[in-house]
């Protein structure tokens, strides 16, 4: 029997049977050759790989979802803060979230079913886009708000009714539209891709052209523009659209990934580059937020009434069990457009594309 000072010597976890592989209990010291161990063969790796990534999510502090570094924020926009996670200092997942997490991990475990989604990619890839890829597979489902944080940011607002029509812009699958359908008399979507349109059609959403939304129907009571602006080719355009489609006393809702990074996957300039660009100006997420309110709503007639921080979250794949980005929820309404900002904001637009 090994003497009670002595350290417990354990296989290595991976079935290595090199003898300097092994994990010393007593002091808990990992051996290099465990540290810098890798698995042979292709799906090994890959399993590895997913093993490694899901740690990093599981120890990762969900609570940077929800906060924002106030010190860098004007005082009147830290007013319109409403901070929507659960949990003593509102700061967590709520169940919503929770049990989105929960599905993305138990599909992106299935092996099976990653294995089809992995193969099927790889030959549409070839004829469709990868958002028309994930519609016919029934996969890349994304989460942003829950109904209840949707509630909250519209009592926040101001907002009383009626709750007549709503329209989600390029809804996707209509996941997210679907928390908040029930609180609508009439649900409106449009998507660009044929495949996500038949999903939305499937939930008996009324899917309108995403050229015509605006003639089609409307004015509409809220609008939901959720991660679009940086994904359209004329997001300046776009926002005119949206102002002029609102119902008198209506909100937009406008989700955004920050830092922002515009990437179009279908554009006029065949680049993945947006054909106009929004004068968002500083480095950081809380310097966007203000240059966003400021530089981009203002000047289109936008005022901003509330807004908040949440992940958008995405289905998890064999690299690992979800995706997160860093998303701002504004709230706004229409106001009577002040010229001189107006002249500012294309004068600024025209001087960014200059030197781009």
């Amino acid at each position: 029997m090994a003497g009670a000072d002595e350290a417990h010597v354990v296989r290595c976890a991976y079935g290595c049977q090199d003898t300097t592989c092994n994990i010393t209990v007593g002091d808990e010291a990992v051996s290099r050759a465990v540290r810098s161990y890798r698995p042979h063969g292709s799906l090994a790796r890959v399993l590895y790989d997913k093993r490694k990534a899901d740690e990093w999510l599981a120890a990762y502090d969900k609570r940077k979802w929800y906060r924002v570094d106030k010190s860098k924020i004007r005082e009147d926009l830290l007013d319109l803060w409403v901070p929507l996670g659960t949990g003593p200092d509102a700061d967590q997942p709520d169940k919503a979230a929770e049990i989105f997490l929960v599905r993305s991990a138990e599909r992106s475990d299935s092996l099976p079913l990653q294995a089809w989604h992995s193969l099927a990619r790889s030959a549409l890839s070839w004829f469709i886009s990868r958002t028309s890829i994930n519609g016919l597979l029934g996969r890349g489902s994304m989460h942003v708000f829950s109904s209840e944080q949707f509630q909250k940011l519209m009592d926040a607002s101001g907002f009383t009714g009626p709750w007549h029509s709503l329209v989600d812009l390029g809804a996707g699958d209509g996941a997210t539209t679907a928390h908040v359908a029930h609180l609508f008399e009439k649900v409106y979507a449009t998507d660009i891709s044929p495949p996500m349109r038949w999903a939305l059609a499937k939930r008996k959403f009324t899917v309108l052209d995403v050229e015509r939304w605006h003639q089609e129907a409307g004015p509409y009571n809220v609008i939901l523009c959720l991660n679009l602006l940086d994904r359209c080719d004329r997001p300046n355009t776009l926002l005119r659209l949206l102002r002029t489609s609102l119902a008198p006393g209506g909100r937009l809702v406008i989700a955004l990934v920050l830092p922002f990074s515009p990437y179009v996957e279908v554009g006029e300039r065949n680049n993945h580059k947006p054909s106009e660009y929004l004068p968002v100006r500083g480095s950081g997420l809380e310097i966007q937020i203000v240059s966003l309110i400021d530089r981009v709503f203002a000047p289109v007639g936008l005022r901003c009434l509330v807004w908040s921080k949440l992940p958008y979250l995405c289905e998890g794949d064999l690299g690992q069990s979800y995706y997160f980005l860093d998303d701002v929820i504004f709230v706004l309404e229409a106001q009577p457009i002040n010229t001189r900002s107006c002249e500012f904001a294309i004068n600024d637009g025209v001087s960014l594309r200059r030197n781009f």
